[in-house]
């Protein structure tokens, strides 16, 4: 099938891609040149396992390419995603300019039927705008769908290729149907694909996400009163998981959810609920635990070392707000690690994939290590905010001989708290004394 992806940030260049590895032709827009002769050169501007792999081989095989002119890649295609950005607003509404600017151009630009995707997450209704749009520019026929994405960051590829379910908002029977012939290759798991109407499917993915939101807190809440009482989080945890109502998946106490999807799909849906009059108290207390989570992490470094924390250097690891990613958006890291700067505190980080984000939040503020050890070089205390694979199995000894103290702040809870003060370490987790 022939299709064009407009914009190739995180969803539109994933999409786009996994799209073309399926055979379908695909035009990926964007109206960054820069941007555009990397990607054609194979350069990509994120790091997701497996996707510059998938980007160079559909290029050299002819069923992906790169484009700034939106109109022509319209006009050549069947199916037309819109996967443009919808930063948030200071009240927590998604902005949906971009994705009004590409209707406006879609609709100027149409010649023939063509399935309308709304693939970046939008608010409800929204569906409902861009078709007026498109309608006051063209008499060509059109259906405009709802197609919310639910990839996983550092695990994205793996998602769009084989995933859990895929939802389809279509008010017609004719989009509805291309629809499913386009995803029909991705689900030969029988993993379902759910059709349902615009709106319906738009509400999906702020649903979930707040859904997922609120066990995190949850979770975190709990971690807190254990701490409080003197139980372990981590037993406790495992007591819960064991009800299969429940299930192991983000019920993991430490520092909160950050990234790109949660924090900002939990304040579009309460925007959302305010503006239609009621209210969704569960989620806006997620939304304050997640903030309140950071803070208690801080203060435990505060009681352990002082609220003066000058002349003192804090080994940071981990920068991205969760592994397999180069994205620092809502990370932990920059709350806590700005909280000890703005006390004196001298920063030694170190991440995989992190350090051109980092710089641009933190630029020259605080030093970045080439290895997790270098980043421990005479450091009064290491704290671990990104749970790296290769943070699970360090070699303590090395660790012990290069800090000036032996203190650990783990906020993703990776270690056995007996073992480390066997081994001489001071301790601290997230819901254990």
């Amino acid at each position: 099938m022939k299709v064009c992806v407009i914009g190739t940030g995180y969803v539109g260049l994933v999409a786009g891609t996994c799209l073309a590895e399926m055979g379908n032709n695909v035009i990926c827009v964007d109206n960054d040149e820069k941007k555009l002769e990397q990607l054609k050169q194979g350069i990509v501007p994120i790091y997701e396992p497996g996707l510059e792999d998938l980007i160079k081989s559909n290029v050299s095989e002819g069923r992906l390419e790169f484009s700034s002119d939106l109109g022509d890649a319209v006009k050549k295609s069947l199916i037309c995603f819109i996967a443009v950005g919808t930063p948030q607003g200071e009240d927590g509404s998604a902005d949906l300019q971009y994705v009004m600017q590409v209707a406006e151009s879609i609709g100027k630009s149409i010649n023939g039927y063509k399935v309308i995707v709304d693939k970046s997450t939008v608010p409800v209704g929204t569906a409902e705008r861009v078709t007026e749009i498109i309608k006051a520019l063209t008499d060509e026929p059109f259906d405009v769908v709802s197609n919310p994405e639910f990839l996983k960051q550092g695990a994205a590829v793996e998602d769009f290729i084989r995933p859990d379910r895929v939802i389809i908002g279509a008010d017609s029977e004719r989009a509805k149907n291309i629809m499913l012939e386009l995803y029909e290759p991705f689900v030969r798991n029988q993993n379902p694909i759910i059709t349902m109407d615009t709106r319906s499917a738009e509400m999906v993915k702020y649903a979930s996400n707040s859904f997922l939101a609120v066990k995190i807190s949850y979770a975190n809440e709990i971690a807190n009163l254990c701490e409080a009482v003197g139980a372990d989080a981590n037993m406790v945890r495992l007591g819960m998981c064991a009800d299969t109502r429940i299930g192991t998946k983000f019920l993991y106490p430490g520092l909160g959810y950050g990234g790109s999807c949660f924090p900002k799909d939990v304040k579009a849906i309460l925007k959302t609920a305010k503006d239609y009059g009621t209210q969704c108290p569960i989620i806006e207390s997620a939304d304050k635990t997640n903030k309140h989570q950071r803070q208690l992490f801080i203060n435990k470094i505060l009681k352990r070392f002082g609220e003066n924390l000058s002349g003192l250097t804090f080994a940071v690891w981990g920068l991205a707000f969760k592994p397999k990613t180069n994205d620092m958006r809502e990370a932990p890291s920059i709350t806590v690690i700005n909280a000890l700067l703005e006390r004196g505190a001298k920063i030694q980080a170190y991440d995989p994939k992190a350090y051109d984000c980092a710089k641009i939040i933190f630029g020259d503020k605080i030093e970045y290590a080439n290895s997790s050890y270098e980043a421990l070089k005479d450091a009064d205390g290491m704290l671990l905010i990104t749970e790296w694979n290769e943070f699970r199995r360090p070699d303590y000894e090395k660790m012990k001989l290069l800090m000036k103290n032996p203190v650990i702040f783990d906020g993703r809870n990776q270690y056995n708290v007996e073992k480390m003060r066997a081994k001489g370490f001071e301790y601290y987790q997230v819901g254990r004394k």
